[in-house]
């Protein structure tokens, strides 16, 4: 059996035990009944996540997946290609937005080349980033699969194998993305695996005109026209109209979910890799924190099919993981409110009638 098929097989629902042991104590904890929320629910799914209701999760990493896009010869990107190169030596500096804001809760940033057209090798020698390179880009999805059958598996397994590399060391983690032109892929995942209008899922990714933005609907239309990607076998539609870091990020949700490890899911590029993870395995739905709704006009109708409520709604448009570094400080509250807060009978408060 293949590491895709193992793990998925590893996957399992919440565990309801752990889960109804938090909620007994959340249910005691001296204030008004669940006065914190959404807070309280998520401490919930961490319990149910990590089948304890101690879970753990002072240990957090973002996995930034970087790759390129055939279909940027389209003209659907404000930036040339190049950046995404460029964009992997400033998180190596530790000079990008998600280095920063990561910086502030601790959490360690992890670049992976999946994909990009430049050479990283360097980088990847040196061991100040991980490479999983399944090609230097993706072909244009516009005029054919963007991949094959075989490389979205590579990639989807490249997503497992780092996790499972990391998980010694790491309680949660975090997804991110580096591919200028990714905006356009996701948009045809959506599109693929919703049934929605292109037009309505559309959004202006790094800024396009309208004149851009016309020509990027034409654009993933074609694509799916061209490849007619199939709604029920998520390789397919990863490798007719996806992205290596899209298969990449799938691998992490799969991989966190089969090792009962929390996995926060940033923007609107990681949340097309949720679609894919989830049309692989449903149950790893479970495992999913959705950190925030970006501006991206597609975004909520993702988390709409996930079933998921975000965290935070800041309209961000960053990607990079930078929702889900700010996202970290909020299930790092949850677990403290399960863990550290007192009920009404230790702290010897009279409750309500």
């Amino acid at each position: 059996m293949k590491l895709l098929e193992q793990t998925v097989e590893r996957i399992e629902p919440q565990d309801q035990a752990a889960r109804a042991k938090a909620k007994a104590r959340l249910d005691q904890l001296v204030m008004p009944h669940w006065a914190l929320g959404r807070l309280m629910d998520l401490a919930l799914d961490l319990a149910g996540m990590t089948g304890t209701a101690r879970p753990a999760v002072a240990r957090k990493a973002i996995l930034v997946m970087a790759g390129d896009h055939g279909v940027c010869a389209e003209g659907v990107s404000k930036f040339p290609p190049q950046v995404t190169t460029q964009m992997v030596h400033g998180f190596v500096a530790g000079i990008a937005g998600i280095n920063v804001l990561a910086r502030l809760n601790d959490v360690r940033v992890v670049a992976v080349d999946m994909g990009v057209a430049g050479d990283l090798s360097a980088l990847a020698d040196a061991g100040k980033i991980l490479s999983r390179k399944v090609a230097f880009g993706t072909k244009n999805m516009a005029q054919g699969p963007a991949m094959s059958r075989e490389q979205a598996r590579q990639a989807v397994e490249a997503g497992i194998d780092v996790v499972n590399q990391l998980a010694g060391d790491i309680d949660v983690f975090g997804t991110g993305d580096m591919g200028i032109g990714n905006t356009t892929p996701s948009t045809a995942i959506i599109t693929a695996l919703t049934g929605r209008p292109v037009a309505e899922l559309i959004g202006r990714g790094t800024g396009i005109d309208d004149e851009q933005l016309t020509r990027k609907i034409s654009v993933i239309q074609r694509s799916l026209q061209v490849n007619q990607p199939d709604p029920r076998d998520g390789l397919d539609v990863l490798s007719k109209v996806g992205g290596f870091e899209i298969g990449g990020l799938a691998g992490v949700i799969l991989g966190a979910a089969a090792l009962r490890k929390p996995v926060v899911v940033d923007g609107f590029i990681s949340t097309a890799a949720a679609l894919i993870a989830h049309a692989l395995c449903p149950h790893c739905a479970d495992y999913i924190i959705a950190a925030h709704r970006s501006v991206e006009v597609g975004h909520a109708v993702m988390h709409q099919f996930l079933g998921k409520q975000p965290l935070l709604d800041l309209n961000l448009r960053l990607g990079e993981g930078t929702g889900a570094a700010l996202a970290m400080n909020l299930v790092e509250a949850a677990q403290r409110i399960l863990t550290e807060m007192a009920t009404f009978e230790e702290a010897a408060v009279s409750q309500a009638h």
